[in-house]
Parts: C-alpha cells; structure tokens; sequence
C-alpha cells in the first residue's frame, strides 16, 4: 500500500531544497563564515570568485540539472506506465552522452552551444533505437527496462571506443560522463534555464492527460485525448530535458528513477502534483549528492553520479524483485 503524507509534503520539499541550497554556499576547500560569504555577495572582494562564480553557479545548475532529470523521469513513466523506467535506465542519457562524448573528443574546439544541440540528437537517437527494439517483442516493464539497460551499455561501449581512440582528451571527457558538476559555471546556465522553464509549463498541460492514460488507451480515447500525440509529446519533452541536464553534468545516474518514486510515496499518483514534487526531489538529489562529493574529503572530489548510483542502485535491484514475469 501506499503511504501518501499529508502535512504539505511540496512546501517541506522547498524548505529541504533551500537548507541544501544553503549548505551548498558553506561548502568547500575555502572555510568561508556567513559574514564573508553575504559580503561577497553584496560587495564581492576577496571571496567574489569562490561564492559568486563557483559556488553559486554549482548550485544554481545542480538545482536545474536535478529538475531536468526528475521532470524527465516521470514522464517517460507516465506515458510508458513503467515503474523501471528512466532516461538513464532506458539508454537515453548513454545516447546523450556518445552524442556529447564524440563532440568532446573529436571536435574539442566546437562551441559551447553545441553540446546540448548534439546531446539531444543523441538522446533522440536512442530513444528510437529503444523504440523500435520494443516492437519486435511484447513488452512488458521489466523486459523493457533490460532492453534499455542493453541498449546503454551498447553505447556506453562506444564511448569506450571513442576514449581508446582519442586518449589526449580521455580526462575531460572521463569528469563528465562520470556525472560532475565540476569546472560548470554560468556559461551552461542560460540554455539549461530555458529548457527547463519553457518545458515545465508542457509537462503540467500533459499532467491530466498522463492521468487519463494511466486509466488504459481505450477509456483516454473515449475522453477525447489524442493518445499517440501526448505519448510522443510527452516522450520528447522527457528526451530533451534529460539530453540537455547530460550536456551540463554528464551522466548522474537514477535520479530520473528515484525521484517519481520517492514523490509518490509522498503524495501519490495524480500528475499535476507528481511532476513538481519529482522535480523538487530530483533538484534536492543532485544538489545533495553534489555537496557529500565535495565535501567529504576536501580537497578530494567525488563525481556526484557516484554518490546517486550508491544511492540508487540497491533501489533499482529491489524494483526489479517485485516483478516476477520476466
């Protein structure tokens, strides 16, 4: 059964963000005290260049990359009615990340606007190789999910390739596909903001929608919704906020699985409070991971997609159980 709380789960969700948020300015190599880092904000000076371009930056972008992916996530499981089902699990971050891989590789002097344009490409690629993989056999949730797992590794052996290939540049690529937010500032901002808050609004006009499907595509017929167009819709939208939240961080693996759960068990299945409660979960994720892989062992740096697949990993093996028809 479900535990749904009721004790105003979203608003206890933005208070946990903003404490993160806050920890996250206090966190580093630089031991900085609230005096110094409110000057710094205020008149800049000493601490300008750790506050206001490295640490807040971070921030700003894990918040944003965390929204992408747990927006992402719900979606690809509403339209698929799949509870394994997640852009990284089913092959679309690895596509992303070959795509944004052989730009890093092969063409290190492009500009910075082309990652995210190739990531989505990629990300798109691989969703329809996932596609048309289904059709040839019945899907159910979990062989789906394997498809996408074998489909992920596939591409992630040719991001090996490419590594083995072009071994000069194998250490910047090798920082971003290990998930890390690392050396970003506020150039990647603006891109990965407009993606964000252009998509939102399409994400809680197909929230209703997503309910009705869930009912079967026969009764979401009958009400008049136009099924193939939110299942597409829907599938894009998912598509492009995790190719362009990969372009920024690489790959930070299972928040766009954890983060629907995890909403859902706070405040259950109805979409148009489940998307923002899984982009909440998914902003205070990635913005949490990001923090323990910079703070644990200062100076030392952890990618923060380490920390997620510790932390999701174990919860995808326990979803996997609970299916037994594969």
């Amino acid at each position: 059964m479900k535990l749904v709380f009721t004790q105003k789960p979203v608003g206890l969700a933005v208070f946990g963000l903003i404490f993160a948020g806050v920890v996250s300015l206090y966190t580093g190599v630089s031991d900085l005290d609230t005096g110094q880092i409110v000057r710094a904000f205020l008149y800049g000076g000493e601490h300008d260049f750790v506050v206001n371009h490295y640490r807040l930056p971070r921030l700003v972008l894990a918040m944003l990359v965390g929204t992408g992916l747990g927006l992402s996530g719900v979606l690809v499981q509403g339209v698929i009615r799949n509870p394994l089902a997640s852009p990284d699990l089913m092959g679309i971050s690895a596509g992303a990340g070959l795509a944004a891989t052989s730009l890093l590789v092969i063409f290190p002097q492009a500009p910075l606007w082309a990652l995210p344009v190739v990531a989505i490409v990629g990300g798109l690629l691989a969703a329809m190789m996932i596609y048309a993989t289904a059709m040839l056999t019945k899907p159910t949730p979990a062989r789906l999910a394997l498809t996408g797992v074998a489909i992920s590794a596939f591409l992630s052996s040719g991001i090996d390739f490419l590594l083995i290939v072009h071994p000069i540049e194998v250490n910047t690529a090798m920082v971003w596909l290990t998930g890390s937010l690392w050396g970003r500032n506020w150039q990647q901002f603006p891109l990965l903001f407009a993606a964000v808050c252009l998509l939102i609004p399409v994400a809680f006009w197909l929230a209703w929608r997503l309910d009705v499907l869930g009912s079967g595509e026969l009764i979401a017929r009958g009400l008049g919704v136009h099924v193939t167009q939110v299942q597409v819709l829907a599938l894009i939208v998912s598509v492009v906020l995790a190719s362009v939240s990969v372009s920024v961080a690489g790959t930070i693996s299972f928040v766009g699985l954890l983060s629907p759960h995890l909403a859902r068990l706070l405040v259950g299945s109805k979409h148009h409070i489940l998307i923002p409660m899984a982009a909440l979960i998914g902003a205070i994720l990635v913005l949490v991971s990001d923090i323990l892989a910079r703070g644990l062992i200062p100076p030392t740096e952890f990618p923060a997609g380490v920390i997620t697949s510790v932390i999701g990993a174990p919860y995808f093996i326990y979803l996997l159980s609970r299916y037994k028809g594969w």
